[in-house]
């Protein structure tokens, strides 16, 4: 999952930052109005925390621009300010969830873990696709109720296919979402995950669909529902 950090107080970037590359996530942060602006139609992300307060232009109107421009990714309004009109504001703008300064991390992460369930169409707060589970919430993963050993890009390329299980996702859109911007991308280092991720889960659950990428799927027998 990679999120964009939109922040321009550099402790609290710091503190969030660490926080959310703790919790297994890819982030890129922008500490203005006019650089959250341009990541947010440009790059690919699965949820944004953004800041109302920025230099250069206010998150508010940056949130206007993503929603009249067509970017539907979930937005998670970070703020110190209470006002209940602000926090209408920042609903009518497009937001998706309201935080307000000061905060505990935990809760932004809980909540972050609810927006991304909700865009992917997940109620349940754990992932199920057979015998595979994962807890986002503890970063863990089993497979029968055994407990599986991952690295954290194998574990974000997990909780990716689990997200969308069952739908067919190219090399291009895990390079995306798997590696925050400064990352030495390479496609081909997609297929090393892969293959890794398949010698602890299982060969047959993570299915190569030729020229279009990897789908996720519980085997045959399996129940899909946790």
């Amino acid at each position: 999952m990679r999120i964009l950090l939109v922040e321009d107080d550099p402790d609290l970037t710091r503190q969030l930052k660490a926080a959310l590359a703790d919790a297994d996530y890819a982030v890129d942060h922008a500490p203005d109005g006019e650089e959250a602006h341009y990541l947010g139609e440009n790059e690919p992300y699965d949820a944004v925390i953004l800041d109302l307060g920025l230099p250069k232009m206010d998150g508010a109107t940056v949130l206007e621009r993503w929603r009249r421009a067509g970017v539907n990714t979930p937005v998670l309004i970070l703020t110190a300010r209470g006002a209940w009109s602000e926090k209408v504001a920042g609903f009518d703008a497009g937001a998706d969830d309201y935080l307000t300064k000061p905060f505990h991390t935990e809760e932004l992460l809980a909540r972050l873990r609810a927006l991304l369930r909700r865009s992917a169409g997940h109620a349940a707060p754990s992932l199920a696709c057979g015998a595979l589970r994962l807890d986002p919430r503890a970063a863990r993963a089993s497979v029968n109720g055994e407990p599986l050993r991952l690295t954290s890009l194998e574990y974000r390329l997990l909780h990716y296919l689990m997200m969308h299980q069952g739908r067919v996702i190219s090399r291009t859109e895990l390079v995306e979402h798997l590696y925050d911007q400064d990352f030495d991308r390479d496609s081909n280092t997609i297929e090393v995950f892969v293959g890794r991720l398949r010698k602890k889960i299982g060969p047959d659950r993570i299915e190569t669909v030729r020229g279009l990428g990897y789908r996720l799927i519980a085997l045959e027998g399996e129940a899909t529902e946790a």
